[in-house]
């Protein structure tokens, strides 16, 4: 009798196990999760995220570790999030290179649309369209039409080639049919520097970053690139109500975790984020950096990396851009 007992015991409490969604043997988390950006300390994307770390870890009961791994245009840090244990722990702070690597780089070691699962959105920011300050142009409109009487005499600046700055530009040049000769730099802040002082004419920055010097009269702003105008600079245009038709370049950040992550795993950590970012102290922290909040769900963020893709690859094929 005490036999059948046990069996009977040993055979209900498999059974309630069985019953348990695939990873909740265990709760997650259970230690502190770590995040990977693919930039260094200070840009835009890691203050964002240092921003809402502390916020997301109390959310989820763990510390959140952040870990810088700059190189290849985000790539060293996504190849090691793709190879990472598909267990929550190991997580990717996301941008525009999860849609345009694939098509800057050949034989990358990873498949951003294949191997990582879409977990949540984050931010956005816009970019903004500058022009030297003694540049004879005050709009976007005269911005292409000087450029067409002037084929090939104007130049551009951007952080760098395959950068998503240097792709709105490329973008801009696609939809206008101008011609402008590229002048890469190795980060934005020489770029801007050249700017000012008139040895480049054009160049496309985010915004927060620019204001300072729109605000000083140092560089001249023509329009932004959002589908809406800006609240750091409301009398500026979006680029579509300047005349260029359908023209959208904003830079975007958010989280992926290794493709095989369990589906309980990227809910509970959506859920997380979505919370962390609709507290009024998080919105305000994100406004005062010139960031947009995005609020939704994995399947909304894995519309936007596919819609992303397919845009910048038309734009990276049309205008022959390769890494260097």
């Amino acid at each position: 009798m005490i036999v059948r007992r046990s069996l009977l015991f040993a055979a209900l409490a498999l059974a309630a196990l069985g019953a348990l969604p695939s990873g909740a043997h265990a709760a997650y988390p259970e230690k502190p999760i770590r995040i990977v950006l693919g930039f260094a300390a200070g840009g835009g994307s890691d203050i964002l995220l240092r921003k809402m770390a502390p916020a997301l870890g109390e959310a989820l009961g763990q510390p959140i570790v952040v870990e810088n791994l700059p190189g290849a245009g985000g790539n060293l840090a996504m190849s090691a999030v793709a190879r990472a244990a598909p267990d929550g722990y190991t997580l990717l702070m996301g941008s525009p290179g999860l849609a345009t690597n694939s098509s800057l780089y050949a034989n990358l070691s990873f498949d951003p649309l294949r191997d990582f699962a879409p977990v949540a959105m984050v931010g956005s920011v816009q970019n903004v369209l500058l022009v030297r300050p003694k540049l004879p142009v005050n709009s976007v409109a005269e911005l292409v039409a000087y450029a067409r009487q002037n084929p090939g005499k104007l130049n551009y600046a951007s952080p760098g080639v395959g950068t998503s700055l240097h792709l709105a530009a490329e973008l801009f040049k696609v939809q206008t049919g101008i011609q402008m000769v590229h002048v890469p730099y190795k980060g934005g802040a020489q770029a801007m520097t050249d700017l000012m002082g008139g040895q480049v004419d054009v160049m496309f920055n985010v915004l927060p970053s620019a204001t300072p010097q729109i605000k000083a009269g140092t560089v001249k702003a023509l329009a932004v690139t959002g589908a809406r105008r800006a609240t750091l600079l409301a009398e500026l245009p979006t680029m579509i109500e300047a005349g260029v038709p359908g023209y959208t370049a904003i830079t975007w950040n958010g989280i992926v975790a290794p493709a095989a992550t369990p589906r309980e795993i990227v809910a509970r950590l959506n859920e997380a984020v979505n919370r962390v970012l609709r507290a009024p102290e998080m919105q305000k922290a994100f406004a005062d950096i010139g960031q947009d909040v995005l609020v939704g769900t994995p399947e909304q963020f894995d519309h936007l990396i596919r819609d992303e893709t397919v845009k910048w690859k038309r734009t990276i094929e049309a205008a022959g851009v390769k890494a260097e």
